[in-house]
């Protein structure tokens, strides 16, 4: 069986990465999305084992010693960590796994499983960024200024990425990820052991 493929969606906070994995799962039954475990508080919307796993951090910490996650950061005062045997389990299943995690988890992602698919999601302008950040009405001014300058920061490291795409339209980023999955599974690289009378006499 083939190896699935690891999509990570990642972006700085307040692009809208939730919204979208939410839709691109409505539509596509073959992709696993990835659940990783977070020591914040639970937003309103917010369910357990839906969107996280909500844990203390004497717990998360606990994992990290027996070297349970597969990336994990500390975000604006909070840890978030991806399970290792989760992505493992589905990808050996030949199952394509969309990991949705900010920017710094994504580099740890990249450098743990450099045959990832990165994608980088922006904001339209950084004044449409800001506006999202306050419509979620969650955060005080100064942790709004923080998530700013931060996101400014992320953006600069575009580079370490595969592919960026603009969050103005959901459905129109969803088909853009949608083409993009294709893309990758029609490299040679991922095709290549497949067909025998591609090899070369060394390879054969």
């Amino acid at each position: 069986m083939d190896q699935g493929l690891l999509i990570v969606l990642s972006g700085p906070s307040g692009t809208g990465k939730g919204t979208v994995c939410k839709v691109l799962m409505e539509k596509r039954s073959d992709i696993a999305l990835s659940i990783s475990c977070t020591t914040r508080k639970p937003r309103v919307d917010e369910k357990e084992g839906v969107h996280y796993f909500f844990i203390s951090e004497q717990e998360f910490n606990a994992l990290i010693e027996k070297e349970a996650f597969f990336e994990y950061a500390n975000v604006y005062d909070n840890y978030y960590g991806t399970p290792k045997s989760f992505v493992r389990s589905k990808l050996s299943e030949g199952k394509d796994v969309l990991l949705e995690i900010d920017v710094q988890g994504a580099l740890n992602a990249k450098k743990a499983f450099p045959d990832g698919v990165y994608i980088f999601l922006v904001p339209p302008s950084i004044e449409e960024l800001e506006c999202r950040i306050r419509s979620r009405g969650t955060e005080k001014e100064e942790q709004i200024q923080k998530r700013l300058s931060k996101a400014s920061g992320e953006m600069k490291l575009v580079d370490e990425y595969d592919y960026i795409i603009v969050n103005d339209r959901v459905d129109k980023v969803v088909k853009s990820i949608e083409n993009i999955i294709e893309a990758e599974k029609l490299k040679v690289s991922r095709n290549r052991e497949n067909f025998e009378y591609l090899r070369s006499d060394d390879q054969a």
